[in-house]
């Protein structure tokens, strides 16, 4: 019931889920800004397919045994596997009128999708996820699909049905006394007024939701949570109050095992203490961030510290360090064909030799 929740709480604002670990923020830009090329099954194609060669064992155990399977290859890596087999259980479910268990599957279906960049199918398996909920009087989960269902509108820069949405799930929440659900929908709320530029509202909406979290002791959806007021602080150039947003963040983050958010907190400490000169807090901060890294074995991760740390060292005027790390980072670029990232390192490069 919880699982589309704990994929959000990652928000832009994903986990003990019998989902994939991946959060839902992180598939989010790897599914925007990534193009896998993969030709994904449509769910409506799937479900009014005649049964085949699962008609004459259509049963839950099966169906049960195909989802299990499914979940296992997209935890793996194996995207186009896990939809098979997920759409494979779904066809049972719908011949079986199972409506429950459909809506694990879409719940399912939808991270798959956002894996294979395919926003439109996505979108489709979370509709449908809170249309069995709506039916069933599932208040709890049309709660949490109503916010993953924002996040995409967020993403696709559709603020206005995202705040809409964000209302909807806010009102749901607030008549069944579901605090949960209450401290995401504001935190998701804070995160729409931060896109539209009102950071004094991102940031009061954002301390709202904050007592919510911090009920339930939700240490995870608080610092998912202070990174967004401190996206906030940040733009608005109050850098102390951006300092303490972010620093708590990341204290909490690796509380709970979270490097997503933790590197987004660093991430925006680095870039406070850089923009207010202390150089050296922000490279201990990188080091921090490389160490986390490491252990993910995320080279584009690894591409990312050498670009800042490079820059960092360019600022400080020690040119010797900042050429070493843009040559670094011009041969990661190369090896992860990387030619945005590998151009721009090469320029930074030549520009330091005219120095």
């Amino acid at each position: 019931m919880k699982q589309w929740y704990l994929l959000s709480r990652n928000l832009i604002n994903i986990a003990n889920l019998k989902l994939p670990v991946l959060t839902f923020y992180m598939v989010l830009f790897i599914c925007l800004f990534t193009n896998t090329g993969v030709k994904a099954i449509n769910i409506t194609e799937q479900i009014q397919r005649p049964l085949n060669n699962y008609a004459g064992q259509s049963s839950r155990n099966t169906a049960d045994k195909l989802l299990r399977e499914g979940r296992q290859q997209l935890s793996q890596g194996f995207s186009q596997k896990a939809l098979k087999l997920s759409l494979s259980a779904l066809e049972i479910y719908h011949s079986l009128g199972d409506l429950k268990a459909q809506g694990l599957t879409y719940d399912l279906l939808a991270n798959i999708y956002l894996q294979l960049s395919d926003i439109n199918n996505a979108e489709d398996a979370i509709r449908r996820q809170v249309a069995i909920a709506r039916d069933n009087q599932d208040f709890q989960n049309q709660i949490f699909a109503l916010n993953n269902l924002a996040t995409l509108f967020l993403e696709k820069g559709e603020n206005i049905a995202a705040k809409q949405t964000l209302e909807e799930a806010l009102i749901i929440a607030r008549n069944v006394m579901n605090i949960e659900g209450q401290g995401l929908s504001l935190s998701n709320l804070s995160l729409v007024a931060l896109r539209k530029g009102d950071y004094n509202e991102a940031v009061k909406i954002g301390k709202y939701a904050l007592t919510f979290r911090r009920q339930i002791s939700d240490t995870i959806g608080e610092a998912n949570t202070l990174n967004n007021i401190g996206d906030a602080y940040l733009a608005m150039g109050d850098y102390q109050n951006t300092i303490d947003s972010y620093y708590l963040a990341m204290q909490l983050a690796k509380k709970s095992f979270q490097p997503s958010s933790q590197l987004r907190a660093i991430d925006g400490l680095v870039t406070a203490n850089t923009i207010i000169g202390r150089y050296n807090q922000a490279l201990k901060l990188l080091e921090t961030r490389v160490k986390i890294t490491d252990s993910m074995k995320n080279p584009a991760e690894y591409l990312k510290y050498l670009a800042i740390s490079g820059d960092i060292y360019e600022k400080m005027g020690n040119f010797t360090k900042a050429r070493n790390f843009y040559i670094q980072g011009i041969s990661i670029a190369q090896k992860l064909e990387d030619s945005k990232q590998q151009s721009l390192l090469v320029y930074k490069l030549n520009e330091l030799k005219r120095r």
